[in-house]
């Protein structure tokens, strides 16, 4: 079956349109091969059927070493890991979010604006690869990902630049 893939770009950080504010919910940076990292990208992207959720510890160390710069953000509400985001900065001054998504059992309850608006925060934030300053941020999401994915990373303020079909 045919998915659609879409990328989105923001390319100042005052195109960004704040969620509703979860005074409870933040982030954490935890390193990257952590059981924790590794555990919240397979819940949250095993009903998605990203490829990241089935990784094998081999893969994770490959991941690591192909990518020294990613950075992982565990979406935290009370204390408790509610999801996470994955940054990577790239030449240029571009920053990728590699990976964003709630557990299971926090979608649903209001918090993908705020945590959205969060991470895009924090890659204005990153520092850039050989660039003086972050000039854009962008991702991808596809027709397998949740069904309000495309629609909040659109009210957040990331503008569509490329379609593709993908079979």
């Amino acid at each position: 079956m045919e998915k659609t893939v879409t990328y989105l770009e923001m390319t100042h950080r005052g195109e960004l349109r704040p969620g509703r504010v979860v005074p409870s919910l933040g982030l954490r940076r935890e390193a990257g091969l952590s059981a924790l990292v590794r555990s919240v990208q397979a819940r949250v992207g095993e009903a998605y059927g990203w490829r990241s959720s089935m990784r094998s510890d081999q893969e994770w160390q490959e991941v690591a070493q192909a990518h020294p710069h990613r950075q992982y953000w565990l979406l935290e509400r009370d204390g408790e890991t509610a999801g996470i985001a994955a940054l990577e900065p790239q030449p240029g001054g571009d920053v990728e979010i590699r990976t964003f998504g709630l557990l299971p059992e926090y979608v649903g309850r209001g918090l993908g604006g705020h945590a959205l608006t969060l991470a895009l925060r924090q890659a204005w934030a990153t520092e850039p690869l050989e660039a003086e300053t972050v000039r854009r941020v962008w991702l991808h999401t596809n027709s397998n990902d949740h069904p309000s994915a495309l629609l909040n990373y659109q009210r957040r303020g990331l503008r569509v630049y490329r379609v593709e079909g993908e079979g």
